[in-house]
């Protein structure tokens, strides 16, 4: 009986979890190896998206710590959509103000930030997006980037 109280308990907080976050259609994450951003190294998320009559905003996540010696930060996002047409979207992310206070969330020496590179776009067409995100900065091996990636969310 008791294990079954604990199930319960679990699966009512899961759903309350979800509950809070009810315009995410997508967010993944994928770790940097050894926290060391290799400018050939594209982490690439499949996103299945469906609703053509609604809008959506697209993020690219980004976790550093603290020891990252620049202030912000300059990636491509490729998109890939259904029908295999490509297009490219430079960003640059301010990661600190004018007197090194690191903007993003976070406790400790890690920061996380969420960038808006699309905001209230409709799709065409429904069907398996792809999208990559490679850093373009000086460095051929960015340090002290722990993690990447893309969230998809409805606007309404």
């Amino acid at each position: 009986m008791r294990n079954f109280v604990s199930y319960i308990m679990c699966l009512v907080c899961v759903i309350f979890l979800q509950s809070c976050d009810n315009k995410r259609v997508f967010e993944e994450n994928k770790s940097i190896e050894n926290d060391s951003w290799h400018y050939e190294y594209k982490p690439f998320f499949d996103v299945y998206l469906q609703d053509t009559l609604r809008s959506y905003n697209v993020y690219v996540n980004l976790r550093i710590s603290s020891d990252y010696k620049y202030n912000n930060i300059f990636l491509w996002l490729h998109t890939t959509n259904p029908n295999n047409q490509i297009e490219k979207r430079r960003v640059e992310i301010r990661l600190a103000d004018e007197n090194g206070k690191w903007k993003g969330s976070g406790l400790g020496d890690i920061f996380d930030y969420q960038f808006p590179v699309y905001q209230n776009i409709k799709l065409t067409t429904s069907g398996i997006y792809h999208f990559e995100v490679e850093q373009n900065m000086r460095d051929d091996i960015l340090k002290h980037i722990k993690s990447t990636g893309i969230r998809i969310e409805y606007t309404d």
